[in-house]
């Protein structure tokens, strides 16, 4: 039996540097995104090369746009028009090609995989205690569940029989509600993997957390006994009525700790920020203090520092290299634009790589002919001294 309060209990957060280095081999990804959705959000799709130079602190761009269109060649053409009628012609960017071909094939994957978009959707309003969600908030974490940037518009009115929105989103007080629900939304992945494991090994299984500590991790001996102790209680499904469960007990840690979990596999990285999952605390019946729960069971999350904000990452998701091996459907958008990052990314150093050997080449050109004009002034000097 579980003695210890929750609240007491105190894990120390330890640097995994595997998990770090995930987060760190998306950053320039998520620059390059950050860049391309900027263009895209402009009316007619383009942009004056400086008004967006002006935008530089708040895309988090550390070096000018002209670098960053040099790195990146692929994304924009770069042509001349005006902001004004009787205004000089001044450079702009518009999509390129190649970034249309992306647009159009991230169309098409959002559209097949639509089925599991309107899944997410269901399921956070689910789990929510009135089944209900501010569309301001859904709309903060469409890049995070890959909603896309129209879902209200575009998703929500072919599904009435399921999801209602009302208000004006954008104004701040629209809401999503859950017209029916759905038995076959209301499998957590936890719950999903048991059924899985039983039906291979013919034995039931009892679902429940997958915990894994990291190389060279340990929990002191009190800590141990309450996680296993902890992990022998029933599995509280998020999609459960919580409504009479304590805030400070077991249980209610249970189905915490298998919301965030469920929040995190519903995510396309498997990762989210930790103050974004936190403006769900009303809706999910999250504690003030939730956060601590991604420390207090070190072998089920992580916490990373990296880039100044706590991200609380998926263990299980993860390989031991840090490569993400449980993958979402939309993962193939990231993949696609990855491509032509890259790609656009290779040109450029192939180009400097060429500069660079130009200009050795001629450097050597300019010693060689040094060399040929000193050996023939000695030769002149020689001449001299003999006619002597």
């Amino acid at each position: 039996m579980i003695r210890t309060p929750v609240s007491s209990l105190k894990v120390a957060w330890r640097k995994d540097r595997v998990l770090d280095s995930a987060i760190e081999r998306d950053k320039r990804l998520d620059l390059c995104l950050r860049v391309v959705r900027e263009v895209l959000l402009e009316p007619r799709r383009c942009i004056p090369l400086r008004y967006l130079e002006k935008r530089r602190d708040r895309l988090r761009l550390p070096f000018r746009l002209p670098t960053f269109l040099s790195r990146y060649p692929l994304f924009f053409d770069s042509y001349p028009d005006r902001i004004r009628p009787n205004q000089p012609p001044v450079p702009f960017l518009r999509p390129s090609p190649r970034l249309n071909l992306f647009l159009h094939r991230e169309s098409q994957i959002r559209s097949d995989n639509e089925a599991l978009t309107l899944a997410k959707l269901c399921k956070l309003l689910m789990i929510s205690k009135h089944k209900v969600i501010s569309a301001e908030k859904l709309l903060n974490v469409k890049r995070d569940f890959g909603f896309g940037d129209d879902f209200l518009v575009r998703l929500v009115p072919k599904h009435p029989h399921l999801l209602r929105l009302t208000g004006n989103p954008g104004e701040g007080k629209s809401f999503l509600e859950l017209v029916s629900w759905n038995e076959d939304f209301a499998k957590s992945a936890i719950e999903k993997r048991a059924e899985e494991e039983s039906e291979l090994t013919g034995i039931k299984m009892r679902p429940n957390f997958s915990v894994k500590l990291p190389k060279g991790f340990y929990l002191r001996k009190e800590m141990r006994e309450w996680v296993r102790d902890w992990l022998e209680l029933p599995y509280v499904s998020p999609y459960a009525d919580a409504s009479g469960l304590s805030q400070a007990s077991p249980e209610m840690e249970k189905r915490t700790v298998g919301v965030l979990h469920e929040m995190l596999s519903m995510s396309v990285l498997r990762r989210m920020a930790v103050p974004v999952m936190g403006k769900f605390c009303e809706e999910f019946r999250f504690s003030n203090a939730f956060g601590n729960a991604f420390t207090r069971h070190s072998g089920i999350f992580y916490v990373s520092l990296k880039g100044g904000i706590k991200t609380a990452v998926l263990r299980e998701a993860y390989d031991g290299e840090g490569v993400l091996v449980d993958r979402d459907p939309l993962m193939e958008i990231r993949d696609q634009f990855t491509e032509l990052m890259d790609e656009g990314h290779k040109e450029w150093k192939e180009r400097v790589r060429l500069k660079r050997e130009a200009v050795q080449r001629e450097l050597e050109m300019v010693a060689k002919r040094n060399a040929e004009t000193c050996e023939h002034d000695v030769d002149d000097d020689e001449n001299e001294v003999e006619k002597l």
